[in-house]
């Protein structure tokens, strides 16, 4: 049974207040008397739903230590196929094809790496034999933001903005009344920020109800309306849930947003001991919630009230690439593997101060090029990643720069070099 471990022994100093904040942080030893699933043939097949760039790194992991893996989207030639044993090219949102593939293929696990799945389907499968990631509870609830809203505040009761919902343009502005102005707006099934904005005026709320329309994913046209909550930063905590172990948590991950879609993230975030375990706290109530193994990103705001919930996503976050900077011994891609396959993880450690920076598209391309490659390989301290992307359009992220320095060094320097760093290459149409 999981239960909660305080997996950080914190050294704290104040940082330009009396606040006190992480500056540093170094992990206790970790020992304990491991319950492990036993696998019965140590290659598995592993149906990935969903297959951009957080897949193609998920497969990578899981092809070092001989996984099968069949990767599945909408399109062809997406990330992961890239890099996978075989690929299947289908609507998500049609239960059949879903159906037939899962079939055709009997995979021993179904990993989700995106929002419109039919994934009412999972129960189904899991009642087949199949191990669904994290489990079909935590898909199901997940890829809608009223399920995992209302799991978090009605029934868990942790802190979290404001809120309601509405299915047309008349029931936002009701909605918009209730939780005030400013407020956020977002579809229930979307990811990396597709359909979200911020209403300012009630002159806002006709643009954002069509913003949110047009930007939803899948058939549940539904948004939901948050109250304005005044945080000084957001964080990342990587929450990995083992099965028959602890949960265990990653430095936290600090990120910036534009258009609701995150263009920075660093790791570790500075976060003051106590909002650190609150967060923790949440994360772990909320994950045991949902049941099953695998790592999950959730998501909060630091507020001078406290720490609130945001969002949860049940596979490794985009802001976790960070991770490939080597900051931890294992990156999420191979901490959420393990977590799947009931890989025992003795410890998580924090190696070195990291940063990520997009690399955006500006403009349609079918055959997107890439300028100043070059000048990023020739710099000290630093990585990048090309998703491999067919195609381009404005604000698509085709790409990440990596910075990475010592612990000692201020983690605003390392995010400021990888900012500077993204700009050195050019998404060419």
């Amino acid at each position: 049974m999981r239960h909660f471990v305080p997996f950080f022994e914190l050294k704290t100093k104040a940082l330009h207040s009396s606040r006190k904040s992480l500056h540093s942080l170094r992990l206790k030893p970790f020992f304990c008397t491991f319950t492990t699933q036993t696998i019965q043939h140590s290659k598995m097949k592993i149906l990935l739903l969903g297959s951009g760039e957080l897949g193609k790194e998920f497969v990578i992991a899981a092809q070092r230590i001989g996984q099968t893996i069949i990767a599945v989207d909408s399109y062809e030639d997406a990330p992961a196929m890239q890099v996978a044993h075989g690929f299947e090219v289908i609507n998500m949102l049609d239960g059949e094809a879903l159906n037939r593939i899962v079939a055709k293929h009997q995979p021993d696990f179904i990993v989700p790496e995106i929002e419109a799945i039919r994934t009412e389907r999972f129960y189904d499968y899991e009642k087949q034999g199949i191990t669904v990631v994290p489990s079909a509870k935590a898909a199901n609830f997940t890829m809608n933001r009223k399920a995992i809203r209302d799991l978090a505040s009605k029934e868990l009761g942790l802190k979290t903005a404001k809120y309601q919902y509405a299915t047309s343009a008349e029931e936002l502005k009701k909605a918009v009344q209730e939780v005030g102005i400013p407020c956020v707006v977002k579809p229930l099934m979307s990811s990396s920020g597709k359909g979200q904005s911020t209403i300012k005026t009630e002159s806002d709320i006709e643009k954002a109800w069509q913003y949110a329309v047009a930007g939803s994913r899948g058939d549940v046209i539904e948004v939901i309306v948050e109250a304005f909550v005044d945080f000084h930063s957001e964080i990342t905590l990587l929450t990995i849930a083992q099965n028959n172990n602890p949960t265990l948590f990653c430095a936290p991950i600090g990120h910036r947003q534009e258009r609701g879609d995150y263009q920075e993230s660093w790791q570790p975030a500075l976060v003051s001991e106590k909002d650190l375990y609150e967060a923790q706290d949440m994360a772990e109530k909320i994950t045991e919630a949902l049941g099953g193994a695998g790592l999950f990103g959730v998501e909060f705001f630091l507020t001078n009230d406290g720490v609130y919930f945001s969002e949860l996503s049940p596979r490794p976050h985009d802001t976790g690439m960070v991770t490939l900077a080597g900051t931890q011994n294992f990156n999420e891609f191979e901490l959420h593997l393990r977590a799947i396959l009931s890989l025992p993880i003795f410890e998580i450690t924090l190696e070195k101060a990291g940063a990520s920076a997009v690399i955006l598209a500006s403009e349609d391309s079918t055959n997107p090029t890439f300028s100043g490659i070059e000048k990023v390989a020739a710099l000290p301290k630093t990585d990048f990643r090309i998703f491999g992307k067919p195609t381009s359009r404005p604000y698509r992220r085709m790409g990440v720069v990596l910075s990475y320095d010592s612990l000692a060094t201020p983690i605003e320097e390392i995010v400021e070099r990888a900012k500077a760093t993204s700009k050195l290459i050019t998404v060419n149409s």
